[in-house]
């Protein structure tokens, strides 16, 4: 079956394009939702953005692999962006990234085992005040230590997924 926006996704579409100048414009709000409609970028939904916007596949293609915000292969439950920037690094960022690597069985980039959690190094989120910080779904987790950020995830796994669609069963070595 070909992958397809469901009609509520198309009046969205509708209604996004409606609020910007070009179709160009609007690519990166449609890929938003054609995110949280499949889960992930892959090819095919890269097409049905082109199709939906009357734009070519590699401009779109050229949108998502610019931007680290879109995902091109399924994704856990969580996406937990954790930021090793300036800051972030020497306030102790890349020794929180290493415990959650250890904690979830996974390198930054990759997915862990159970499915629940996607772990991704950022380059910066903007909360250099309080870093290091850490990015589940729309909540900032800051001032973190190896130990909070350990802790943070129990929190984490109670929140609503950061997308419909999740991989079943899951296993590492997603992006």
């Amino acid at each position: 079956m070909p992958l397809a926006f469901t009609a509520e996704a198309q009046q969205k579409i509708v209604a996004i394009r409606a609020r910007y100048p070009n179709a160009q414009a609007a690519c990166l709000p449609v890929l938003h939702l054609a995110q949280d409609e499949f889960g992930h970028i892959s090819d095919e939904a890269i097409d049905v953005v082109a199709a939906a916007l009357g734009l070519t596949a590699a401009h779109v293609w050229g949108v998502v692999t610019f931007y680290t915000m879109y995902h091109r292969h399924p994704t856990g439950k969580h996406i937990l962006m954790m930021c090793t920037n300036v800051s972030c690094m020497l306030r102790g960022g890349y020794d929180v990234l290493h415990a959650l690597e250890k904690k979830l069985g996974c390198k930054a980039g990759e997915n862990s085992a159970d499915g629940e959690f996607t772990l991704v190094e950022e380059e910066c989120l903007a909360a250099c005040a309080d870093a290091p910080c850490l990015i589940a779904g729309e909540k900032y987790f800051l001032k973190l230590t190896p130990e909070t950020a350990i802790q943070a995830l129990e929190e984490i796994k109670k929140m609503p997924p950061d997308h419909k669609s999740h991989p079943a069963g899951s296993s590492g070595g997603g992006h």
